[in-house]
């Protein structure tokens, strides 16, 4: 068995921070929530944490949720950029990246398709 292989990504065995971000991003009425497992196919992350909203206003939103939760938590995040525009919002944390986006954006960067070998779990 080979040891390097991480286990497949549950809803039960994802990281705390992972859990809490997408559990503060459903409380604020995120939509097409998706964690992609870039673990074997990336070396800058390891997961992708993707939604929309349906406005900036919303978008903006969730990612003040995001951010509050997991302060509480103490996890420090490494920087956010897209707030004031708020058509695509990136959040990164070092081993996982959320990304908020209006539709439209989402559909033009189509980031599930950029990165299709990743493993993903929806909610």
């Amino acid at each position: 068995m080979d040891t390097d292989t991480p286990q497949k990504a549950t809803k039960r065995n994802l990281p705390a921070a992972v859990k809490i971000s997408v559990q503060a991003s459903l409380d604020k009425k995120a939509e097409n929530v998706q964690v992609l497992d870039l673990r074997q196919v990336s070396s800058f992350t390891d997961f992708f944490i993707v939604m929309n909203g349906h406005s900036t206003r919303q978008n903006q939103a969730i990612f003040e949720q995001i951010r509050e939760e997991l302060k509480k938590k103490k996890v420090a995040s490494l920087g956010a950029e897209g707030l004031d525009n708020g058509e695509w919002i990136l959040m990164d944390y070092g081993s996982f990246i959320i990304h908020i986006f209006s539709p439209r954006m989402r559909e033009y960067y189509a980031l599930e398709m950029l990165w299709g070998d990743a493993p993903r779990l929806i909610f």
